[in-house]
């Protein structure tokens, strides 16, 4: 009886242990593939396919990343979007898209409240105000908050901000 048990044991545990054995390490997903989950934002990924920025969007981070919704990006006038995807337009698409990323976490709970000042990945300054029972980047509405990511935060915005 004890030498069943003990069997049935083991092989419990071996069962177990393949399982965890095929688990990811890390079963949260990264902003690349909260985004890529979401149809809402099938735009911003071909741009950011497009601008080679998806390993950015997957590496360790933290990285806060100010999401335009694709009714964001149908708001900039026509043909836009079609002429930042082109291969020409490359560097001008790396710009606007590392523009909605701030190096370091910063959920919503850092934001409201006061205003303040972000540095983007590409370089600028971004302008931030949340008093008024909001939040605004740049102007932007932040429509939905700290949608959390393994190696950061996306924050959902209704305009897409360009670089000054």
């Amino acid at each position: 009886m004890n030498r069943r048990f003990a069997l049935k044991g083991l092989v419990a545990a071996a069962g177990l242990a393949a399982i965890a054995a095929c688990t990811p390490m890390n079963s949260n997903p990264t902003i690349a593939e909260v985004a890529s989950s979401n149809s809402d934002f099938s735009t911003l990924v071909a741009a950011a396919s497009a601008a080679g920025l998806v390993d950015t969007l997957n590496s360790a981070g933290p990285l806060t990343v100010f999401a335009p919704t694709n009714a964001a990006f149908d708001a900039l006038p026509a043909g836009t979007v079609e002429s930042l995807l082109k291969p020409e337009n490359k560097d001008q698409l790396v710009a606007i898209l590392s523009y909605h990323v701030v190096p370091g976490n910063f959920p919503a709970s850092t934001l409201v409240g006061k205003r303040g000042t972000l540095t983007s990945a590409q370089g600028g300054t971004l302008h931030t105000d949340g008093r008024n029972g909001g939040v605004k980047v740049e102007g932007a509405n932040v429509t939905q908050a700290d949608i959390m990511a393994s190696n950061g935060v996306i924050h959902v915005i209704d305009k897409v901000l360009l670089p000054k």
